[in-house]
């Protein structure tokens, strides 16, 4: 029996010492196979646009001044430049468009001679409160065609918008890339009852710094090295100040006197007449439903609701329709105040949802409001850095992607994400390298879970300063759209359902347009 024994221990270390060299030897040997063989959540969602970081620019590129402009009469002028009507007709149709054209001029009434000038034009009915967003083609040469769908029947007037001139967004697209540091952040440390405050941002030139980098995303933070205290002792982050970066030439290209300013017309308002053809506008529309491209324009007001034209939108008008639309579900909000407004019109609007003091800031979150009974639970939580906050508890600010790596997802859970208001200061590469994380997060999420909803709410209109601007916006949505085509999400587009509506551009839209909103929201969620 030991010789049995010792038999079988001989062996048994004969089969460990052959599988070590087995292991070792195919180590040595393994090579990585060619990307093209990886089946992975990156490739089940290719990425549908050029990786090349030039191939990106060129999707925004903008036309700029042959030459840095020296003094401010030689720049648009919003009071001189006007628009006329082109092919007038006697009779309009809901389903046909207009074509306007505009000519830029600048402070001495003078013909400009190049392009780059952002006009926003929209068609509107104060007394129907309808309104529809107009495609603006540059012609470059100081001309822009406006181009607008007539999509109901009653009165509509034309109006031309000169959101700022070519000059302005010169300026703008110059601060943009060259000053990232023109808003800075606070960090607050505290270790053995001694506190610093010191200068944060994702990147501090010229000074030691202590370097932050999430484990799960790879997001990096930096903040100036306290003169005492540790790294590890960073417990809040606040907003800092802004740094004036403009000269007075500057200042006056964007100033309020000449941005965002009605330009003179002489289109008188028409009548727009229905038929039967017209009803093909959004009778043949299909069900909301993820990989929709939003169409252009992407949807219209009539009656202060929202009509889409790319899918057939609800409307909730109802508390208990709302619930009964959200029964079951476990909907994660990840962005920035423009999304806590859905998460706070929602806690309005559903008398049975109640939310749940977590003892945190409330503009940055987490909040969570909660339907026990319906099986209901709403999130709202900020971005990860930067972000234009009060003082708020570092732990308590997560990264998208970090954050949806821990959400297993399935039919029953929503995910809405919105990022762009606290990225117009910095370089455009800043925004895109942000946006592979998280569209790699989602493809990593909707692959192991098809059936979750994720929903990207678009930018919308609003600011228009050097610290942030409808323009700096605008090429940020371009962006996000392009980044996440391909995949099996849905954008949400706030951009025309902010640009069109009767009530003033602000950076938080009224009560109105987040009613339609949410809406559409729940458009995609219940679509039947």
């Amino acid at each position: 029996m030991r010789q049995l024994w010792l038999l079988l221990i001989s062996v048994w270390c004969i089969g460990v010492m052959v599988y070590k060299f087995l292991t070792v030897y195919s180590l040595k040997k393994y090579k990585p196979p060619s990307p093209k063989m990886h089946t992975t959540p990156s490739s089940v969602f290719p990425q549908t646009i050029d990786s090349n970081f030039n191939e990106l620019l060129r999707l925004i590129d903008w036309p700029e001044p042959p030459s840095p402009v020296t003094h401010y009469n030689l720049s648009t002028s919003p009071r001189h430049c006007d628009y006329h009507l082109l092919n007038a007709r006697d009779t309009y149709r809901i389903g046909e468009t207009l074509e306007v054209l505009i000519t830029a001029r600048d402070h001495h009434a003078r013909p400009k001679k190049y392009g780059g000038d952002y006009f926003r034009a929209k068609l509107h009915s104060p007394a129907l409160k309808a309104g529809v967003t107009g495609h603006v083609k540059d012609h470059g040469n100081g001309s822009y065609l406006a181009t607008l769908l007539l999509p109901w029947a009653g009165r509509a007037e034309v109006q031309i918008r000169l959101i700022h001139s070519s000059e302005a967004v010169a300026v703008l697209k110059k601060k943009r890339e060259n000053h990232p540091e023109k808003v800075y952040f606070y960090g607050y440390f505290q270790f053995n009852g001694s506190s610093e405050m010191v200068e944060c941002n994702l990147e501090v030139a010229g000074k030691d710094v202590c370097t932050y980098r999430n484990p799960v995303s790879g997001d990096t933070w930096q903040c100036v090295r306290p003169r005492k205290l540790p790294c590890d002792s960073w417990v809040y982050h606040s907003m800092g100040k802004n740094r004036i970066i403009t000269d007075s030439l500057e200042d006056t290209l964007l100033s309020s006197s000449v941005a965002n300013k009605i330009i003179p017309g002489n289109v008188s308002p028409i009548n727009v007449f229905s038929d039967i053809s017209s009803l093909e506008l959004t009778a043949n529309l299909s069900a909301c439903r993820p990989g929709l491209e939003p169409t252009q324009p992407s949807g219209f007001y009539y009656g202060d609701n929202w009509r889409s034209l790319t899918c057939r939108g609800r409307h909730f008008p109802q508390p208990s329709d709302a619930l009964a639309c959200l029964k079951g579900k476990d909907i994660h909000m990840f962005g920035d105040s423009t999304l806590r407004q859905w998460f706070e019109y929602l806690e309005r609007f559903i008398p049975s949802l109640q939310r749940i003091d977590l003892h945190v800031n409330y503009k940055s979150g987490p909040l969570i409001a909660v339907d026990a009974i319906a099986g209901l639970a709403v999130r709202w939580r900020a971005h990860g850095l930067p972000l234009r906050t009060s003082k708020t508890m570092v732990s308590n600010l997560h990264y998208e992607s970090a954050h949806l790596a821990g959400i297993g997802g399935g039919p029953h859970t929503v995910i809405v994400i919105t990022l762009w208001a606290h990225f117009t200061t910095y370089p455009v590469q800043v925004y895109l390298e942000r946006l592979g994380r998280i569209r790699k997060a989602v493809a990593s999420l909707l692959f192991r879970s098809p059936q979750t909803t994720v929903i990207l709410k678009s930018a919308n209109t609003g600011s228009k300063s050097v610290y942030g601007s409808d323009w700096l916006s605008l090429q940020l949505d371009i962006l996000l759209r392009v980044y996440f085509k391909g995949l099996a999400v849905i954008i949400l587009d706030a951009w025309d359902m902010t640009s069109c509506h009767y009530l003033p551009d602000a950076i938080h839209p009224g009560p109105a347009v987040i009613r339609n909103e949410v809406d559409l929201m729940l458009s995609y969620i219940c679509p039947q």
